[in-house]
């Protein structure tokens, strides 16, 4: 019975420092495992620049730099970060983009297309989606930046972006306010009118044409890079074509063309629109690189004159108002460009259907900005907001002197002009 007992003793030993010694052996790896995780960090750390989970704060859905913006529900703040003021924000989300957002599952190369949505598992709701998609379009900040206003990885900010962008195209698309129309056939005298109180000479004007052209990454695809490389500005760029109104607002847009593409080939579809549903007496005003040597727009569209051109004085006066109306493209132009920041980086060459959902969307936001919000320098001159007595035509005076100076400065052609006197 000893000899028993002393097995059993003898076999509890054994069993006591296999366990032992095993888990020694598992604290030992883990040690391991440790200090080779830290020695590869550490030596990571100067060579890569990436952010996770930990580097950043806990909950995207509270105590963010964006959810002070949000919460706090100032217009100044919406609109320096965001280019919308509290309301037009609101009006989008609850336009559609919230329902999409809330309805339909984010796309994953690791996950079911055809999966159900859980809205409530996502790192941002509806609100911060669309706050993610107009940070990123107005401004040109790394996704380091915006990983650390939001509170997400790089890799989740780059996959709802990309999600969050396409429901906001689909939301403009849908509301009226986001349209890109031309005017019906009314509209080109109440247009012409916005333009005539302020250039009495230029009756029948009712908007402004001109290129933009945007700079645009070299492609991998040797075609392509070709196709948008151009000549005249010794670069690689996308070509577009806009038509602006008196009021400020697109009724035509162009876009995403090769930048070898000449203006009078990206404008075939405003060609059309002047050729067939403008009503004779109405024109655009250009600027003298716009093609129109086409017999039937001659009349629709006006440029300035050349140098050695003969005119007379009554035609210069023309010229003049003309020039200066033409200005409106100008800034509408500024105000895309300059609202909308990631315009001015490279587009990417290599995914046009991306490009041109980029391109679409900031263009309808464009509208959205001018409908909405009222950002819109275009509005301000031309709409009438004057009476007519002496002393308010005075203030209009002194306004025009303040914001058409540059251009008869910049105006190299006007001085080369031949007058022609009449002699009667």
């Amino acid at each position: 019975m000893r000899a028993t007992s002393s097995a059993f003793e003898s076999s509890d030993d054994e069993s006591d420092d296999d366990t032992f010694n095993q888990q020694c052996s598992a604290a030992f790896l883990v040690l391991v495992e440790e200090q080779a995780a830290h020695h590869t960090s550490r030596h990571r750390q100067p060579h890569r620049s990436y952010l996770t989970r930990r580097d950043l704060l806990q909950n995207p859905r509270m105590r963010t730099p964006f959810q002070q913006v949000l919460i706090g529900k100032v217009d100044r703040a919406y609109i320096t970060t965001m280019g919308l003021d509290v309301t037009t924000f609101q009006r989008i989300l609850r336009a559609g983009f919230q329902e999409l957002w809330d309805s339909e599952p984010i796309p994953r190369t690791d996950t079911s297309a055809s999966g159900e949505p859980r809205p409530t598992q996502r790192s941002l709701d509806a609100a911060g989606g669309l706050g993610l998609v107009l940070y990123w379009l107005n401004s040109t900040m790394l996704d380091k930046s915006l990983a650390q206003i939001f509170a997400l990885v790089p890799s989740t900010i780059t996959r709802y972006r990309d999600f969050g962008l396409d429901l906001l195209l689909r939301t403009l698309k849908s509301i009226p306010e986001g349209q890109i129309a031309w005017p019906h056939e009314e509209e080109f005298g109440v247009l012409s009118d916005l333009v005539v109180a302020r250039h009495p000479l230029l009756q029948g004007a009712f908007g402004s044409v001109d290129g933009l052209n945007l700079p645009t990454a070299t492609s991998s695809d040797e075609r392509w890079q070709n196709a948008q490389y151009n000549g005249w500005l010794h670069g690689h760029f996308t070509s577009n074509v806009l038509v602006f109104s008196a009021r400020g607002d697109l009724i035509h847009a162009a876009i995403n063309a090769p930048g070898s593409w000449h203006d009078s080939r990206v404008s075939s579809a405003i060609y059309a629109k002047l050729e067939e549903n403008t009503p004779e007496d109405f024109y655009l005003a250009a600027d003298t690189a716009f093609p129109h040597n086409r017999n039937s727009i001659k009349t629709k569209i006006k440029t300035p004159v050349k140098s050695g051109t003969r005119t007379t004085r009554e035609h210069l006066l023309f010229l003049d108002q003309l020039v200066s109306f033409r200005q409106s493209a100008e800034w509408g132009m500024r105000a895309i460009q300059g609202s909308f920041g990631r315009l001015r980086l490279p587009l990417d060459a290599n995914d046009p259907a991306a490009r041109r959902t980029l391109l679409e969307t900031v263009f309808r936001l464009h509208q959205i900005r001018v409908r909405l919000v009222g950002i819109n320098q275009l509005r301000n001159v031309y709409e009438p907001i004057w009476t007519e007595t002496s002393e308010q035509k005075q203030v209009w005076g002194s306004l025009r002197e303040m914001f058409f100076p540059d251009i008869r400065k910049a105006d190299r052609v006007a001085k080369f002009h031949y007058i022609v006197v009449d002699e009667d």
